[in-house]
């Protein structure tokens, strides 16, 4: 995995976590398929951690610039030192106290927004919404998807206790309320399930500024 190999100097579970994420993760595979067909142009990657997604896009020639935020300073430097060579900058940013996005083509927030209170993710989602100019690609915990969403939220509050990785709430609104901010702000929607080989119930919404539907 040549994006593996970037983080060869960051720590050892770092190397691990990120060699697991971009194995078994679906989320990756998704978005760097859904990237192949429609270049993503200007990235703004919400919620980026250390970085892999957008370092897979770079490497990948799938996107032309990206900036990664995250509140964890410690994550950021380790995405920057993966992320070195690529036109990849990073920036801290506490989402809560600021929920502003500079513009960008495409605007990721993966795993990112059922972290939060209600209050901080309708703010993030708005913010999210002006500043892509063509698309945001969302994963998020789907809260009715039956026996998959109880087994999702328990794994993730299991997640909580024994990983510096996760924060601290699981709150996941519904996907139809995601959908219809998004769909007011000018966007067309899509929701397609995002767990493919696992029993969790993620979800990837696809949203594309009205315009662009039918252009790709």
């Amino acid at each position: 995995m040549v994006v593996a190999q970037r983080y060869r100097s960051c720590s050892r579970f770092t190397r691990h976590y990120v060699r697991a994420k971009l194995a078994r993760d679906p989320v990756h595979r998704d978005i760097l398929a859904l990237a192949a067909e429609e270049k993503f142009g200007r990235v703004v990657d919400v919620g980026c951690g250390r970085g892999q997604l957008s370092v897979a896009l770079l490497q990948a020639g799938l996107a032309d610039a990206a900036l990664g935020l995250d509140c964890n300073v410690d994550r950021l430097v380790e995405a920057a030192r993966a992320g070195a060579g690529l036109n990849f900058a990073t920036r801290a940013q506490d989402f809560v106290v600021d929920p502003s996005i500079p513009e960008a083509d495409t605007v990721l927030l993966v795993d990112v927004l059922y972290q939060l209170a209600p209050a901080a993710q309708a703010a993030l989602l708005d913010s999210a919404a002006h500043a892509a100019t063509s698309r945001i690609l969302i994963r998020t915990l789907d809260p009715e998807r039956g026996a998959r969403s109880w087994i999702t939220r328990g794994v993730e509050r299991l997640f909580r206790r024994v990983l510096p990785n996760s924060g601290a709430l699981v709150q996941p609104q519904p996907v139809a309320w995601l959908r219809e901010v998004l769909e007011e702000r000018g966007f067309a929607v899509a929701v397609v399930p995002c767990w493919r080989g696992t029993v969790l119930a993620n979800v990837l919404l696809v949203a594309r500024r009205s315009g662009m539907v039918g252009s790709s």
